[in-house]
């Protein structure tokens, strides 16, 4: 290996994936080493015979009646695309989407009041939800048409108030509104994963409330699989110049990777409880959806964190004819993932199999101004792209030093039809 590339990725999770793929559609030379003999690193996708080999040991063999191994494909993180969000328009601006088909989701729900309850997607559903009173809904339905008609360009849609220094709070209160409305609007609408976005400016809480309103191998990068103990080298001024496997080295002036990699230049900020459920039946009170994201807000759980659910089934390939996959996850606060998880796993109805897991969070602590490394932050408990795909772009203009232009054509990718 003595040619010398532009970047070294290391890993194969999504991150380091999609990353490539910028770089690569860039002009950059770049090699991608993983040191597992599989894609995806910390989000890989099992079927069953190895689901069971990590969670319940090489002795034991998955039951029967489950049905084909082959079948299952069961991912270790699994998220939804938000249709107006930055992952649509990362995977246009990468050329991808020819070779990918989408499958809108059944539907988005909270968990209010101890019931489950649609996420209204439209007006009509908005006036007929059992989540507010009918003269709360007035009052929503005036907050909802000022945050539709804000624009951050033209003053008269600010109603005298400057987004960028009131808080979120501040502006819900204006509209009276109660706070199991505000609790379903931050968490199921803005996707806020905590209620610390209250008192921060406005301005973030409202443009994604509006993004909810609106509803690299192709361009000739290297893979390589099954490289162990990937070692990333150093000069004497700490700058990271290439990656040893199996006696021979690679050069490069800056390598991505995620935090397995680089350990030494990570610290652990929290960890992720998470339960994976085969069942054979949907959620229960989801409409028999298929696919469906449920969100239990931090409040309604008496958590510091909400709680998601994530369900698939075999209309996704994921699993054999009749079988459901679902998928609790929230951020730990204890070390009892089964106790911790109980509220969300409950609302599963009958679950044939259950597997929980803890994994830590970490996030870089290095000057990749100095080192040239680059480094991606753990996933979190979301069940959405879209804090992913921040650290994506983030990183992206950390390597290149340039803006990524996502100013896309969402036509370029629309759901697929069949059902």
């Amino acid at each position: 290996m003595d040619e010398e590339y532009d970047v070294i990725v290391l890993g194969t999770g999504l991150k380091e994936c999609i990353l490539s793929g910028l770089l690569s559609v860039d002009g950059l030379k770049v090699l991608h080493m993983d040191q597992n003999d599989y894609y995806g690193g910390e989000s890989t996708s099992l079927n069953l015979n190895q689901l069971w080999k990590r969670f319940r040991g090489a002795d034991e063999k998955p039951p029967e009646g489950l049905g084909s191994s082959k079948e299952y494909n069961v991912d270790m993180i699994p998220k939804f695309i938000i249709a107006n969000g930055n992952l649509v328009r990362v995977l246009i601006h990468t050329d991808v989407t020819k070779y990918l088909n989408f499958k809108a989701v059944d539907g988005s729900f909270v968990y209010n009041k101890g019931k489950i309850c649609k996420v209204p997607a439209n007006d009509v559903e908005a006036l007929k939800s059992p989540l507010m009173g009918l003269f709360e809904k007035r009052r929503a339905r005036k907050f909802f048409i000022y945050v539709q008609d804000y624009e951050e360009n033209d003053p008269k849609s600010h109603e005298g108030l400057d987004l960028t220094k009131v808080t979120a709070r501040k502006i819900i209160s204006k509209y009276g509104l109660e706070d199991d409305t505000i609790d379903f609007i931050g968490h199921a609408l803005a996707l806020h994963q905590d209620d610390s976005y209250l008192d921060q400016p406005a301005l973030d809480f409202v443009k994604r409330m509006k993004a909810f309103a609106r509803l690299s191998a192709v361009y000739g990068g290297t893979y390589m699989l099954n490289k162990p103990e990937c070692k990333v080298e150093f000069d004497a001024d700490g700058k990271a110049i290439g990656v040893t496997s199996e006696g021979e080295t690679a050069k490069c002036k800056k390598i991505v990777c995620d935090p397995s990699y680089l350990p030494d230049k990570v610290k652990k900020v929290g960890k992720v409880a998470r339960a994976i459920c085969i069942m054979s039946h949907p959620i229960p009170h989801t409409s028999d959806s298929h696919s469906v994201q449920l969100i239990l807000p931090q409040k309604q759980l008496g958590r510091k964190s909400d709680m998601y659910l994530f369900c698939c089934s075999y209309s996704h390939n994921v699993a054999p004819k009749g079988k459901y996959i679902a998928f609790v996850s929230t951020e730990a606060e204890t070390d009892k993932p089964e106790v911790e998880l109980k509220p969300g796993v409950d609302l599963l109805g009958s679950v044939e199999e259950i597997f929980y897991e803890t994994y830590d969070r970490y996030v870089p602590t290095n000057d990749s101004g100095v080192d040239h490394c680059f480094i991606s932050t753990s996933y979190d408990a979301t069940t959405h792209f879209e804090t992913t795909v921040d650290d994506v772009i983030a990183m992206y203009s950390k390597i290149t030093g340039k803006t990524l232009d996502l100013s896309v054509d969402l036509s370029a990718a629309s759901a697929t039809a069949d059902e």
